[in-house]
This record gives structure tokens, C-alpha cells and sequence, in this order.
């Protein structure tokens, strides 16, 4: 099989691809990509490609419902970076509360000049900033990197209250039991001194700082944004800042519409800029994508069911289509026409989209798989 890689991957993940792959950037007719931040926008798939790999959570740079019909599993790797962004994240809150960036700036400035001691004791003045303890840290988003960030805000003896509306049962087990919940963004909003967003970039989210929101927020609050640059309305944003609403805007999505605003420390992207987070990314990404091609299952896609089984037979039957009445009868109509025996069967859907794993007595022929792949609805079939 054929891996392309689109960025430089880790070799430590590269490791984890077997010789039973040829991988490589110059590699034609893949079967499967890894990336990391490479636009795929303009990308044309070749009808062999099975699967793309993100080394990374987000996937704005891959097109998802082009891949989706195309039957092209799309893989992200959250948590594998979340370490480093939470620790980021911490430095952004310090960032937004002490003046660490201009006091630097102001001591370069005076280089060379005399008595720099004594002008540092009577200039820091200037810089003074407040202690994040005792402060409210409002968290949206309480995934991976958003839980972590709540956890370590209260070590840190700050007040913490989130919001995630979509919160899974596994993160909820992992957050501090004194993570206060919020029940909408409006409260995150009216109650905190400081925010930070931990959200993907959705319709719903994009912009979701703005004016109306801003308005909500205590006079002085400080935005933290590690997650997306378009979850802010950089015109209104910059308008708060520049009437002291806001105090301070650290991000590491920096935009040159708010780059000479006030109180703005950008970050040239450095969340997951840590060797360890992109060693956990590129390991993470190749055993997703080495399993989904030797054996159909799927961990951590983006638009396709999670589904994972141990295999109980001699063949692997895997359909990738929509979530819509009729696709499974007429997949096993098509194997009882062969009197092909299902010996395990798995489905599971993810809103539009579905999965069906079928390990079955003995491949199918080629005439059987047609017809499958000719019901309405299927995206792909193979067996494995």
C-alpha cells in the first residue's frame, strides 16, 4: 500500500507504518495521506485513496464532505497535542496579566543607554499587571485541551467555570470535580475576568466574539484564543480594545487586521509547536490510518462512525455510505445471493453518515460487491 505525506511527519510515527507500505512525498496513486497543515482544498483524489490522516485536531484545511463522498475516511488526532497547548495556554494567561511582552520590549529599547538599573526600577511602573489568583477563568470548550486548561486554572487558585454544550461522559470524568458548570456561553461571558476558547470554528461558533457578546463581558475582560482565528470578529474585537472594554487579546492565530490594535499579543501558532506533541500526533495518525486499511476500523474520524471489532472470520466486508433506510437490507440480500454466511455484523452512524462492517464465511466476488456498491446511498465497499 501507498502513503503520501504532505508534510514532514515525526519518523517516530512514521515508525509505526510497517514494510508493507511505501511512504513518501513524491508517492503517486496513495492510498492513504498523512498531513498536517497542507491545503487539500484543490487536491484531486485518485480513486485508490481510502483515507487521510491529520496529525492534528483540526481539519479546516481538508475537504471533509468532498472526501465524505468520495468514501475517504478523514482522521484527526485529538488529545495527542493538548499538553502543549494547555501549557501555552497557561503562559497566555500570564501574558494577559502582567505586561511580560512590553516590559521586554521597553528594556531592548533602553540597550546601551546609561544607568539601565536604575531606569528599570524606575520605569516598571509601567508594566504592573494583576495576579490570575482569586480571578474567574471562564473555559469554552471542555474537550481534550479545554479540560486540561480548567484543571490547571484552579491549581493555579483561580475561580473556574465552562461551558460545553456537546461535553462528552469521558471528558466530564476527567474534569476537577470545583470546575464550576456554566449552563450557556452568556454566563462564561457576564462572570469571568478572563476567557478562553477551546471551540472548533462551525457556524455556530464562528464570530461568537463580537459586539453583542463583548457587550455581555465585565469591563477590563481579557480573551484568551488558542483555538481558531475566525471564532472572533476581528473589527469589533479591536473596537473593544481600543475603548478599554477589553484589556488584553493573546492569541496564536494572529490576523493583520489585529495586529496594531492595543493590549494584542500574538503568537506565531505555537500551540502544538512541542516535539512531544508532534511526535503524540504523527504516532497517533499512522496506527489510525495503518488499522483502518489493514482492517476497516475506525478511531477518531471526522466524518465517518467511530467502529472498531475484532476480526472473527475469514473475510472483512466494509461499506462506508449514508445514514438512510434500505442500504444494510440490500447489502445482505446481496450476500445471501451468493450464500455468503454473516458471521458479525456492526453499524453505527454518525449523523448523516453511516458504517457497516460485516466479517462474512468468504470474500465476495467482484459481481456482489458491484452490486452493492450500485445501492443508493453507498459510498464505498471493500474488503479487507
Amino acid at each position: 500500500m501507498n502513503i503520501q505525506l504532505l508534510n514532514k511527519i515525526a519518523p517516530i510515527g512514521l515508525a509505526e507504518l510497517d514494510n508493507s507500505y511505501q511512504v513518501g512525498d513524491a508517492i503517486q496513486n496513495p492510498d492513504g495521506i498523512m498531513v498536517r497543515s497542507a491545503v487539500m482544498h484543490e487536491t484531486v483524489f485518485n480513486p485508490e485513496l481510502l483515507a487521510i490522516a491529520r496529525a492534528g485536531a483540526g481539519v479546516n484545511n481538508i475537504p471533509i464532505d468532498r472526501c465524505t463522498e468520495a468514501g475517504i475516511v478523514v482522521f484527526n488526532t485529538p488529545g495527542a497535542n493538548a499538553n502543549g497547548v494547555k501549557e501555552l495556554a497557561v503562559c497566555a494567561l500570564l501574558l494577559a496579566a502582567r505586561d511580560v511582552v512590553g516590559g521586554i520590549d521597553w528594556v531592548k529599547s533602553i540597550a546601551g543607554t546609561p544607568d539601565v538599573a536604575k531606569q528599570v526600577e524606575k520605569g516598571k511602573s509601567k508594566f504592573a499587571g494583576t495576579e490570575l489568583m482569586g480571578k474567574t477563568l471562564g473555559v469554552i470548550g471542555l474537550g481534550a485541551i479545554g479540560g486540561l486548561i480548567a484543571n490547571a486554572a484552579l491549581q493555579l487558585g483561580m475561580k473556574v467555570i465552562g461551558c460545553d454544550p456537546f461535553l462528552s461522559v469521558e471528558a466530564a470524568w476527567n474534569l476537577d470535580h470545583c470546575v464550576i458548570r456554566a449552563a450557556t456561553f452568556d454566563e462564561i461571558y457576564e462572570k469571568s475576568d478572563y476567557i478562553t476558547l477551546h471551540v472548533p470554528a462551525t457556524k455556530d461558533t464562528k464570530g461568537m466574539i463580537c459586539a453583542d457578546s463583548i457587550a455581555k463581558m465585565k469591563d477590563g475582560a481579557k480573551i484568551i484564543n488558542l483555538a481558531r482565528a475566525d471564532l472572533v470578529n476581528a473589527a469589533e474585537l479591536k473596537a473593544a480594545l481600543e475603548s478599554g472594554k477589553l484589556s488584553a487579546y493573546v492569541t496564536d492565530f494572529p490576523t493583520e487586521d489585529i495586529l496594531d490594535a492595543p493590549h494584542v499579543v500574538a503568537i506565531p501558532h505555537l500551540g502544538a509547536s512541542t516535539e512531544e506533541s508532534e511526535n503524540n500526533c504523527a504516532v497517533m495518525a499512522a496506527r489510525q490510518l495503518d488499522d483502518y486499511l489493514k482492517n476497516g476500523n475506525i478511531r477518531n474520524s471526522v466524518n465517518f462512525p467511530a467502529l472498531e471489532q475484532p476480526r472473527t472470520s475469514a473475510a472483512r466486508l466494509c461499506v462506508l455510505h449514508a445514514n438512510i433506510p434500505a442500504v444494510i437490507t440490500g447489502i445482505t440480500y446481496a450476500l445471501a445471493q451468493e450464500q455468503l454466511n454473516i458471521e458479525n455484523m456492526t453499524n453505527k452512524s454518525k449523523g448523516e453518515n453511516a458504517y457497516t462492517m460485516l466479517d462474512i464465511s468468504a470474500a465476495p466476488s467482484d459481481a456482489a460487491l458491484e452490486r452493492i456498491q450500485g445501492i443508493t446511498g453507498v459510498y464505498r465497499v471493500r474488503v479487507v
